[in-house]
């Protein structure tokens, strides 16, 4: 067996897909005939667990030069911005219970620009502009012209 990229890749990839596509057992059942709410998620999730095995199979055969832990690790350092901006939103679904959509999309959009832009002085000033731009004017447009109900959380209640 050949643990290259393409193996890890596609083995996170089928992983996701069987999880994803099991979640979606737990989805409700349409109501008057309309079109199930599982149907668009399983039209993507099978042909991407295919593909998936597909590329499995392909990293088995074709080979290619192994992966040792340092070349994972250096690897995880030259791409960590992707896998910082994961966990921070991660971390954005975690709170918005209690921090709402406004805090939590605030504290989000203001950690992953200074993240991923800088934390000198003057970018974390302008990140903090640009915050309170897109996050409060996304809010108010949706929340107050469109009338969408919005997570409000523990912390701040807005209506």
């Amino acid at each position: 067996m050949t643990l290259n990229r393409d193996f890890f890749t596609a083995l996170v990839f089928l992983l996701f897909s069987v999880g994803m596509f099991a979640a979606t057992y737990s989805l409700p059942e349409p109501m008057f005939g309309q079109l199930a709410s599982w149907a668009w998620p399983r039209v993507i999730l099978v042909p991407m667990g295919f593909l998936s095995v597909i590329m499995l199979v392909q990293s088995q055969k074709h080979g290619g030069p192994n992966a040792s832990l340092k070349d994972m690790i250096s690897w995880f350092r030259e791409n960590q911005n992707p896998f910082i901006c994961f966990a921070l939103f991660f971390g954005f679904l975690l709170a918005m219970p209690v921090l709402g959509m406004l805090l939590g999309g605030l504290l989000f959009v203001f950690l992953t620009l200074n993240v991923l832009g800088g934390w000198t002085p003057r970018q974390v000033l302008l990140h903090a502009v640009i915050t309170a731009v897109c996050v409060i004017g996304m809010w108010a447009i949706f929340s107050l012209m469109l009338g969408v109900v919005l997570p409000e959380g523990t912390i701040l209640r807005v209506y």
